[in-house]
């Protein structure tokens, strides 16, 4: 997820923005399940992301400012009770996918000992589905990571050499070894391209456009390489991230209390990315592409939060006491500055742009048993 930190300062101001939203229906079961699919039981799953995905790879990319965050307490506190290198007090939603498929915790792709026989992680934390020159050419130096899709790709395509897999024509049998049995975990992507380009001269409707291009031809390739079962999330309603609250003009409020002109941008392009996907369906009919859709999943936590055991929806748990929404972003959380709140579990927000572990668990649980992906993903098992 974003790395609003470095990007923003307490001076933005979020201007209204009025977006004409063309709301494509969303896909139906019989849409979604192509007829030549053949729904499996998942023994491997490859990840790729940003910080709502990454496990770990980010420690060994990175190396200066607000990187190095999840690298201290009290990031890990809840679940592992030590640092992990994953932005929130605990597991992230890979990890529960994990669990439910009873897997091992997937690693991250330059732990380069690790046993990578059940799946690899290559989601970077920072990383934006546009390319990193994009942002050189326009001088919006807010990009200070250069990873991307791009580098993910790279990284992926020098797995499936080592695995023997060159192309789906010339190596059909490694290929093949590499997706049987094999999930393609495409978390969000896109919520750092609009980050970086606030305050610059490329229009939300430029990144929009150009953020759903590199992600949908990054689906398009791994689908050519074999890829047989893709879950992709849409982007989470970013105006109800707490730093999005802490510089936003209190009016401008939707009905559950976030920021609607930034939840306007997630709706939007969820809705042009969806029909890209469609359009995907058509073009790989032996492939199930399923789309997991973070925007209402959180919407609906947000609406009866009590019956997820949230009592806080806005500030971050982690952050700087005494301030609105806990939220100081020169002293971020990780920082010797910061503090943590003594229960997470009741928390939303864990350090203002990104969730705690039981917003993540409860995203979970709407997305493997509560229908927030589409088809169902007792579907994709064969239930």
């Amino acid at each position: 997820m974003p790395f609003f930190y470095t990007y923003f300062s307490l001076q933005i101001t979020l201007i209204f923005i009025t977006i004409s939203i063309i709301i494509f229906p969303p896909p139906t079961h019989a849409s979604t399940a192509a007829s030549g699919v053949k729904p499996s039981t998942f023994r491997k799953i490859f990840a790729f992301g940003d910080s709502f995905t990454d496990t770990g790879n980010t420690k060994t990319t990175a190396g200066a400012g607000a990187y190095l965050s999840a690298s201290n307490p009290p990031y890990g506190r809840t679940f592992f009770h030590h640092p992990t290198n994953r932005f929130s007090d605990g597991r992230l939603v890979i990890d529960f996918l994990t669990e439910t498929l009873s897997l091992p915790y997937l690693p991250p792709y330059l732990q380069k000992q690790a046993d990578k026989s059940h799946g690899v992680n290559f989601a970077i934390a920072g990383s934006t589905a546009i390319e990193h020159s994009f942002y050189v050419r326009n001088n919006i130096t807010a990009a200070y990571t250069s990873q991307a899709l791009e580098t993910q790709l790279g990284w992926f395509q020098q797995f499936l050499e080592s695995q023997g897999c060159r192309s789906s024509t010339t190596t059909p049998q490694q290929c093949n070894a590499v997706f049987d049995e094999a999930l393609i975990w495409f978390g969000e992507i896109g919520v750092n391209d609009y980050a970086y380009s606030i305050g610059s001269f490329v229009s939300g409707d430029t990144t929009r456009q150009l953020a759903i291009k590199s992600a949908t031809d990054f689906l398009q390739v791994l689908l050519s390489k074999g890829a047989k079962s893709v879950v992709v999330q849409g982007l989470p309603p970013i105006g109800c991230l707490t730093l999005s609250m802490g510089i936003s003009s209190g009016i401008d409020r939707d009905d559950i209390g976030c920021v609607a002109s930034v939840n306007a941008i997630s709706y939007y392009h969820n809705n042009v990315y969806q029909a890209r996907l469609q359009d995907l369906r058509k073009a790989f009919p032996n492939a199930l592409i399923a789309y997991a859709d973070y925007y209402n999943a959180y919407r609906t936590v947000m609406r009866n939060p009590r019956n997820f055991g949230f009592y806080e929806l806005y500030s971050a748990c982690c952050g700087t006491s005494g301030v609105a929404y806990n939220l100081n972003p020169l002293a971020p959380c990780g920082s010797v500055y910061a503090t943590s709140c003594q229960n997470p579990s009741q928390y939303i927000n864990w350090d203002g742009v990104h969730l705690t572990e039981a917003m993540y668990k409860a995203i979970s649980q709407l997305f493997f048993t509560g229908g927030a992906i589409r088809p169902s993903f007792a579907y994709l098992l064969g239930q």
